[in-house]
């Protein structure tokens, strides 16, 4: 492993650059035409996308990539900037400052710990942003990066992860925590259907903003998540005031009795590994960008800038903000309150209760703005999955009529969410399901990092160039050992015993289900590609199917074994029609897309398919 020491966000001088003007052959031992380059049975296809990124090769079972971006290029650098605080800044920095601080011990090991999540996130930034360089014209994030680091087995993780993605994509339990601040306004106790009542119509807002006007719900995003800032500025400059001593004595007695012996306290094994899972977790979304880099105009440039910024942001505000805390409020006050730091500070510091009904408020909005980022970004991964072909009904994944947006994902997502507000009781069976999360997303990020190796491998053996961004490898394995740390973690039973986590019954069940999921996603991939082909004598081939949007997206079908090699004949890796095909799929597409393909006809908004400039860059 060798490192050649640069700053983390720049080029290597001398890098070879794919550029837009350049088409690149490669000259290894390999065969290719300048549109296809062939590994072994791998097929990459060159794709050039219209949101001025260079050609990028992608392997050929890739969803296709969309010339003109149906959802438009509205990603500017403070929608980029934005969209990653408003992901990151929810109600963690208001509500885990207590948490941790219990679990560190000490005000100064949590001080560290709220740094060391910077760390952490910068290079699993590093790791996100070398993938894009790779596939700048794709958004979904994890989505492609997974398909293009493991196209072998075939399908096999674009079906396991479409499943995770879309089964477990409700976000619950961040509109009951807005439902929780819009009652603590007036000081109400909700019982718990008014809880769910008030969440359920939170989140439906929020999803009403962004489901009529792509680049409205962005400048609606823009405006919450600078108020964010705004909100976290404000407790950082406050807290530095009563640092130097400007508040009454009456209120705070020493503001500096906690700094004098940052360290003295004790930390627990399990107390310091939930403290730095809180910690993680606090700094996530700062890949939410990543979600769009479709529409995002020269997107490595602009995320490799925008995207550290973000980060950056929120880390100093992070830090000034738990200065604050600290400043305020006496550390064996926070150990032991049950109230949110945030709330705390504003207490000791204003002493009204009509401060802390403000302070509300702004993380009602933190909360609701924290709805209206996750909803953007993670519509565009669920519509990448639905892209891939691996879900059924392909159509309605990828369209974007009649608004442009993705209205689609963003019904499932909203369906999702209603459902487990409504249905699941508070307790252990909320606790439960919202937990079940963890795992599943650990794994997918461990082999996403680990998977950058491998895809550097192959374009290495193709003789491609460099990337427009490559991170360091230090970066890369101190990315893998965190996410190996997060798959590890939720095994650590907690301080009580099995039995005294956030459920009744034995800690580690989320986990173990976890873990049934990812075994259950293999179990019916291999059914549904394999074993049922072969029973029923067809197989699995997928082709192109293109919208009047603009959106594009692959299909599974059924191909009998007897046409098998006049489809492949007649058709391009990617699954375009070499001239057109009169071959008919067996028995309706393998992806359920509705009916029989037998007698199918195009529908009023699909396109006749054919190879064209558009489909592939010469």
């Amino acid at each position: 492993m060798s490192f050649n020491w640069r700053r983390p966000f720049t080029r290597r001088q001398g890098d070879r650059i794919l550029t837009n003007e350049s088409h690149y052959r490669p000259n290894g031992p390999f065969e290719g035409d300048g549109r296809t380059v062939s590994d072994g049975s791998l097929q990459y296809t060159v794709e050039k996308g219209g949101n001025d990124s260079p050609p990028a090769y992608q392997e050929a079972t890739g969803a296709p990539v969309e010339v003109n971006s149906p959802l438009g290029y509205s990603v500017g650098p403070l929608s980029i900037i934005m969209l990653n605080i408003g992901k990151m800044i929810g109600t963690g920095v208001y509500s885990t400052p207590s948490n941790i601080l219990r679990g560190t011990g000490s005000v100064g090991l949590s001080m560290i710990f709220w740094a060391l999540g910077f760390l952490t996130s910068v290079a699993n930034l590093s790791v996100y942003l070398e993938y894009a360089a790779y596939f700048p014209n794709r958004s979904g994030s994890e989505v492609v990066y997974l398909e293009q680091a493991y196209p072998r087995p075939r399908w096999l993780f674009p079906t396991a992860f479409a499943f995770q993605s879309v089964a477990l994509s409700f976000s619950s339990s961040n509109a009951i925590v807005l439902a929780q601040y819009l009652f603590r306004i007036n000081g109400h106790s909700p019982t718990a259907w008014e809880l769910k009542g008030v969440a359920v119509a939170g989140y439906t807002v929020a999803a009403l903003f962004v489901s009529f006007h792509t680049r409205l719900s962005y400048l609606f995003a823009n405006g919450i998540g600078i108020i964010k800032v705004l909100t976290l500025i404000f407790i950082s400059i406050t807290g530095l005031v009563v640092l130097g001593g400007h508040v009454s004595t009456t209120r705070i007695s020493d503001p500096r009795v906690n700094f004098r012996d940052a360290f003295s306290g004790q930390a627990t094994p399990y107390g310091v590994t939930n403290a730095l899972y809180k910690i993680i977790f606090s700094y996530a979304g700062f890949e939410n960008a990543f979600n769009v880099v479709n529409e995002v105009k020269s997107p490595v440039k602009q995320i490799r800038r925008n995207g550290f910024v973000a980060l950056l942001i929120v880390a100093v505000l992070y830090i000034l903000a738990n200065v604050a805390y600290f400043a305020a409020v006496p550390k064996e006050e926070l150990v032991k309150s049950q109230q949110i730091a945030a709330s705390l500070f504003f207490t000791k510091v204003f002493g009204s209760s009509g401060a802390v009904r403000g302070l509300n408020f702004l993380i009602a909005l933190s909360s609701f703005g924290n709805l209206i980022a996750v909803l953007i970004g993670s519509s565009r991964l669920i519509r990448e999955c639905g892209r891939q072909g691996v879900l059924p009904f392909p159509r309605f994944w990828a369209s974007t009529r009649p608004f442009g947006t993705p209205l689609g994902p963003y019904f499932v997502k909203w369906t999702l969410t209603i459902l487990m507000i409504l249905a699941p009781p508070a307790g252990d069976a909320f606790n439960f399901i919202t937990d079940l999360q963890v795992l599943p997303s650990a794994f997918f990020q461990l082999i996403m990092g680990i998977g950058l190796y491998v895809v550097r491998y192959r374009r290495s053996r193709l003789n491609l160039p460099r990337p427009e961004f490559k991170a360091w490898d230090l970066v890369v394995v101190f990315n893998i050992l965190v996410q190996l740390y997060l798959i590890v973690m939720p095994w650590y039973p907690p301080a009580g015993g099995a039995y005294a986590g956030d459920v009744s019954f034995w800690y580690g069940t989320y986990v173990v289900t976890g873990i049934g999921i990812l075994i259950a996603c293999a179990v019916y991939y291999y059914l549904w590609i394999s074993v049922i082909p072969k029973l029923r004598g067809y197989r699995i081939r997928q082709e192109v199917l293109r919208l009047e949007d603009g959106a594009q997206s692959h299909r599974l079908v059924k191909v009998p074994v007897a046409k098998l090699a006049e489809w492949d004949a007649t058709h391009d890796a990617v699954g375009r029609p070499l001239g057109g095909s009169t071959i008919r799929p067996h028995r309706g597409s393998a992806g359920s897309d509705g009916g029989s393909d037998e007698k199918k006809t195009t529908s009023a908004n699909e396109v006749p398919l054919g190879r064209n400039d558009q489909d592939v860059e010469k």
